[in-house]
């Protein structure tokens, strides 16, 4: 008797440990998780915050069929370029051209600066909205 309980006791002993340093690293790591992406979303709702632009300009041109809008980023936030979308009367627009102050390589749209969009679009449409990567949005009518 003497030796059969106490080795049960140690193998219950040793199962215990084991599952507890399971479930607490499991835990952990889904707690650590769980505060990443808090931490990630309340970033990007900073960014989102601080965004913020203006559609300054659109002409069309109705002899070229050009479109062109110029939108000042008004924010905080440095935008990247290559994630600006355009839409002319809800139709997603490809192959623009962009320039930042007159700049057509940059990708970075700082604050105070003013981005030019160009695109080739018919029939006129009444209305332009540009999308920032943030998800920012502003919309203007077509002169």
């Amino acid at each position: 008797m003497g030796f059969s309980v106490s080795g049960s006791a140690a193998l219950i002993f040793v199962a215990a440990f084991i599952g507890f340093g399971m479930f607490y690293s499991a835990a952990a790591n889904s707690t650590e998780m769980v505060n990443d992406a808090r931490e990630t979303q309340s970033d990007r709702q900073l960014e989102r915050t601080n965004t913020e632009i203006e559609i300054t300009t659109v002409n069309y041109n109705t002899a070229s069929d050009y479109l062109n809008v110029t939108v000042e980023n008004t924010g905080a936030t440095e935008l990247s370029v290559s994630d600006v979308d355009v839409l002319a009367d809800n139709s997603y627009q490809t192959g623009y051209r962009t320039a930042v102050d007159g700049d057509t390589e940059t990708d970075l749209w700082l604050p105070r600066e003013t981005l030019a969009i160009n695109t080739t679009t018919t029939p006129q449409p009444s209305q332009v909205k540009i999308v920032t990567g943030p998800g920012v949005a502003a919309t203007a009518e077509v002169v």
